[in-house]
């Protein structure tokens, strides 16, 4: 609930603490000015310049109050978040330990997944930044020709991006901040990104084309994406120009959906054979299609937002990472835990108890099936997340723990389980492979 509640604070504040409409008075006022001194240096009369000034006052103070009032709800917004901040942090008591702090070691690591978040999110000008500040050059030394400089970071998204030949993967990527700044990195997630907003855009073309020419890796994973695609704009341009704002012609429309699907779908039959059918059988009931067996076949209304998180997953898959920022995940997932962390971290030292043990698992949280990657097990016995080495097994009784758990509670080659009376022989526990 708290997270929440925190959420809608920070869409709240999204809304109302706006500085763009601060820059935007700001903007007026400076043309204001600019405008009475064309005039004055114009006129070139003392009496004109009198008059212009006159005239100036006004407009000039209603700005100067907007520009204020636009700063003032700016600071409102800003106190209301910090204290919802406050109310929701509030209300977890106790105290993490602060003597030790496990990620010291792992600065490195943790500026990179900040990196590669800022990457990610086609933040290039702020990651330039961030490098730079993260591990600062010497004066002298300049970053190899190899490398962009943060104008070319910042360089506007709407050119045309050449697709790179190779792909990158998790090997490829520099633990050195520097190399961070290459070409290869910034053009391959410049080109997602610029793929992603035509997609906003209901434009699938650049991202068909990016399909298409991936479709050898695409296959070889196993991925629908190209062929999703291009339903998706065989139903787009079905829809009509009433529909879908293209222009009249030949190409759009039903007969254009139909010449559509002839140049493409052709090389798709040994896999989508009844989904192309089904497309093509629709043409019957174009006049009617709400009441047509494929109305739900042509309700595209969340089709071009599953797009293109399918497009996000197959591009980064490519290049050897995940479809989700890790930062985000890691940042979520943590502040799930940390409610349950601190609580526990309170009973423990109530009873005069330490969490000491570095592969113990005190307790599990629950969390969103999209952060569950693969199934786990902890022994409910040593609290420790099985491994392939130790692995979970199940005694007859049905009840599971630990391999080395039920090893330290044999005697010899007989155990007892510790949750019912049943007792059993080593042997008779079978490994699980989750």
């Amino acid at each position: 609930m708290a997270l929440l509640q925190l959420q809608k604070d920070v869409e709240k504040l999204t809304r109302s603490a706006r500085l763009s409409d601060t820059v935007e008075d700001v903007d007026k006022i400076i043309e204001l000015l600019s405008e009475a001194r064309e005039r004055v240096a114009a006129a070139n009369d003392p009496h004109t310049t009198s008059l212009t000034l006159t005239k100036l006052q006004n407009p000039i103070r209603e700005g100067l109050d907007t520009l204020n009032n636009d700063l003032r709800n700016v600071h409102k917004a800003q106190k209301d978040f910090e204290k919802a901040l406050k109310a929701a942090f509030s209300k977890t008591k106790g105290t993490l330990p602060t003597d030790h702090d496990p990620m010291e070691s792992h600065e490195t690591l943790i500026n990179r997944a900040v990196a590669m978040h800022l990457l990610r999110e086609g933040q290039f000008g702020v990651a330039s930044t961030f490098i730079s500040e993260a591990q600062p050059q010497p004066q002298s030394q300049h970053l190899p020709s190899s490398h962009p400089s943060p104008a070319t970071l910042q360089a506007p998204l709407s050119r045309s991006v050449t697709p790179t030949d190779e792909i990158i993967t998790d090997a490829d990527i520099p633990t050195d901040l520097n190399a961070w700044q290459s070409q290869a990195l910034q053009t391959a997630f410049a080109e997602m990104y610029s793929i992603l907003s035509s997609l906003k855009n209901r434009d699938l073309l650049p991202a068909i084309t990016w399909a298409r020419t991936n479709c050898a890796e695409l296959e070889a994973r196993g991925s629908n994406l190209e062929f999703e695609l291009c339903k998706l704009q065989y139903i787009w341009l079905f829809k009509g120009p009433s529909f879908n704002g293209l222009p009249d012609n030949p190409r759009n429309g039903v007969l254009g959906a139909l010449q559509y699907g002839k140049e493409n779908f052709g090389r798709f039959q040994h896999r989508h054979l009844k989904e192309i059918q089904k497309l093509s059988c629709a043409l019957v009931y174009s006049s009617n299609l709400g009441m047509s067996p494929y109305h739900s076949i042509f309700d595209i209304t969340q089709a071009f937002e599953e797009v293109a998180a399918s497009f996000t997953r197959e591009f980064c898959s490519l290049l050897g990472l995940s479809a989700e920022s890790p930062l985000y995940v890691a940042a979520t997932a943590g502040a799930l835990a940390l409610p349950q962390l601190i609580k526990y971290t309170t009973m423990t030292k109530a009873k005069g108890t330490e969490w000491t043990t570095a592969n113990e698992l005190a307790f599990e949280t629950p969390l969103p099936k999209s952060m569950m990657y693969h199934s786990i097990f902890v022994c409910p016995v040593s609290k420790e997340q099985t491994t392939e080495a130790n692995p979970p097994v199940i005694l007859p009784c049905g009840h599971v723990l630990a391999r080395e758990s039920l090893q330290k509670l044999a005697k010899g080659s007989r155990y007892k389980c510790p949750y019912c009376p049943s007792e059993g022989l080593m042997k008779d526990a079978k490994e699980i492979i989750l």
